[in-house]
């Protein structure tokens, strides 16, 4: 019974502990996104702590100044009462204890009804070492041992002429436990040659605490007054500042979301606001016609592309025909011709192959890419690609490393755009790879499959891992390539991925190889969520080397098309990876291991 109650109790504890966590995260959170709510919190703390010292020092004087007035009246009060008793006792002749007896008990009586006395209660009290047959005498007897102290007595003996003070607390006639605050005065008169009284006079200070209770209760109220005053101007000024700037940062958001028309209202005036309305609008108006001037420029680039890559469908197709003939008479042909002839058909290929690619590029951007897709196993086309790419790779001295899962890889994708995507990403790797191994990696989950081509070549920096998706870039244009490229290999591959509602991914480090990850949906409408496998997963290969570095994901929409260099040069217009080689496949062996 106590273990199954000490559960209950740990598991009580625990979800507190977890509603407070939760309560001090919103709060940290509330905090951090409300600028509005820092600056009132801010102004109270200021404000409270403000009042606080003022009121401690309003308070603190009050009371000094009302305690040292009334211990200054008592002091003259109980002076003045003195003197009169003890001339009484110097006018009085008493010659037994009897009569000294009456003396004192008629001197108590007559201070008891002085008018002008504000003492409660008066106390005569013998001496220590008189000899007189007398009875101490009070007006209250039952007080004398409450509020008369032996330290009191001692003190009152030994000041001689000079009076002695004490605070005391003076119990309710009653009998309850309520106490007064109040001091007793003390003094000694002499009634008779060989007779020595102490006097004492019981004063009460509840009028004064009463009056100390009011001033603090009028400082509180008037402390919270103050500070509920001060959140409310501060709660107002803040939201007369913020409100405008909420404002700008929504239009912002609408603004950086394509609605180009939206506007910061309250334009109007002439203060500081009005002013940052009419800037903040003048500046969305020139960034909204600055758009339209660039989409206008665009429109113009991507259909000047289009129809120059239209218009030379024709005379290219005279040419390549031409070419043909001529290539099939080279051997009629002296050796500079025939070698001529040779050059000019594979330019004519490489020609060819940028108009594809701009063609593509253009259906892309016109919005006009169609997706057929089917249902294909991942494994089948990776094969199939690497065997493709084995002719390169046996010039290149590469071995390529396959590794597939046991499962099934199939999903929905269009098998010519997945492939191509593929190829470019494995000749890429072939053509950077240095004579070192490039893996190919195929995994899946329940959601997505993916596939990650590696090399351990030359690699990329981070600059260039932010540019390797754009379209006529390269990592270094002076580099010799075996292998021609219309340098939008994977501008078109990450328009595919995009196509198939997947993403592409790269990663690189200089001196370590580079890596690219395809991630793909298993079936359309399915989110991928996080990638089977990771961007550069650790080699198996002696010596490879990975590391955590940043990761450059492309953007989602499509690149400005720019106008191709025509002049002739196709290393002028290649990426990093050609996206098809011009080694045309021969009859060699393919050097493929697969795990």
């Amino acid at each position: 019974m106590r273990s199954g109650l000490a559960a209950r109790l740990r598991r009580v504890v625990a979800r507190a502990r977890v509603v407070t966590v939760r309560g001090t995260r919103r709060a940290v959170a509330q905090w951090r996104s409300s600028l509005q709510l820092r600056v009132v919190a801010t102004a109270l703390t200021i404000g409270l702590a403000a009042i606080v010292v003022l009121g401690l020092y309003l308070s603190t004087s009050v009371r000094d100044g009302i305690y040292e007035q009334r211990i200054a009246a008592i002091d003259r009060e109980t002076a003045a009462l003195t003197a009169q008793v003890s001339e009484n006792f110097s006018t009085a002749s008493t010659t037994s204890g009897g009569e000294l007896q009456t003396l004192l008990l008629d001197t108590i009586a007559t201070l008891t009804v002085t008018s002008g006395s504000t003492a409660e209660d008066y106390f005569l009290l013998q001496a220590p070492g008189g000899t007189a047959q007398v009875s101490d005498v009070a007006s209250r007897g039952d007080l004398t041992d409450v509020v008369i102290s032996d330290e009191l007595r001692q003190a009152n003996v030994a000041s001689e002429d000079d009076q002695v003070l004490q605070a005391v607390a003076i119990p309710a006639p009653d009998g309850t436990n309520e106490v007064r605050p109040g001091v007793i005065v003390g003094s000694t008169v002499q009634a008779s040659p060989d007779a020595t009284f102490e006097i004492y006079y019981l004063y009460s200070m509840e009028p004064e605490q009463e009056t100390l209770s009011f001033v603090h209760r009028v400082l509180l109220a008037g402390g919270f007054g103050m500070l509920a005053l001060l959140g409310v101007v501060t709660w107002t000024m803040a939201r007369q500042t913020v409100t405008p700037v909420t404002r700008a940062a929504t239009v912002a958001e609408r603004l950086a979301e394509g609605h180009l028309s939206e506007r910061m209202p309250g334009a109007r005036g002439t203060d500081e606001m009005a002013s940052l309305a009419r800037s903040f609008n003048e500046m969305a108006e020139s960034l909204q016609d600055q758009i339209r001037r660039m989409e206008e420029l665009s429109a113009m680039q991507r259909r000047f592309v289009s129809d120059v890559s239209h218009e030379l469908r024709t005379p290219l197709t005279t040419i390549r025909m031409a070419s043909e003939i001529i290539h099939e008479s080279r051997d009629q042909l002296d050796e500079d011709a025939a070698r001529s002839a040779e050059l000019l058909l594979g330019q004519i290929d490489r020609f060819e192959s940028l108009l594809s690619d701009l063609l593509e590029i253009s259906r892309f951007d016109a919005g006009a890419a169609v997706l057929d897709a089917e249902r294909r196993d991942l494994r089948d086309l990776v094969m199939s690609v690497v065997e493709q790419a084995s002719p390169l790779a046996e010039t290149k001295d590469v071995r390529v490393s396959v590794r597939l899962p046991d499962a099934d890889a199939a999903a929905d994708f269009d098998p010519r755009r997945i492939e191509r995507i593929l190829r470019n990403l494995v000749v890429n790797a072939i053509e950077h790879a240095e004579e070192r191994p490039v893996e190919v990696t195929v995994a899946e989950d329940d959601r997505s499959v993916a596939v990650v081509v590696r090399d351990y070549g030359v690699g990329m920096t981070k600059q260039e891992v932010e540019h390797v998706f754009d379209r006529f870039w390269r990592a270094d244009p002076a580099r010799a390539r075996t292998t021609g490229g219309s340098g939008l290999g994977l501008a078109i591959a990450l328009e595919d991925a995009h196509l198939h509602a997947g993403r592409l991914d790269a990663w690189g480090r200089p001196g370590q190889g580079a890596s690219f990850r395809l991630t793909l949906p298993r079936s359309a409408g399915v989110q991928i969520g996080e990638p089977p496998i990771t961007l550069a997963p650790a080699s198996h290969e002696p010596g490879a080397r990975t590391g955590q570095v940043p990761v450059v994901r492309p953007p989602t929409g499509p690149t400005p098309t720019a106008i191709p260099d025509l002049s002739g040069d196709p290393a002028a217009s290649s990426d990093r990876s050609p996206d098809r080689p011009t080694d045309r496949p021969t009859d060699r062996p393919t050097d493929v291991e697969v795990h």
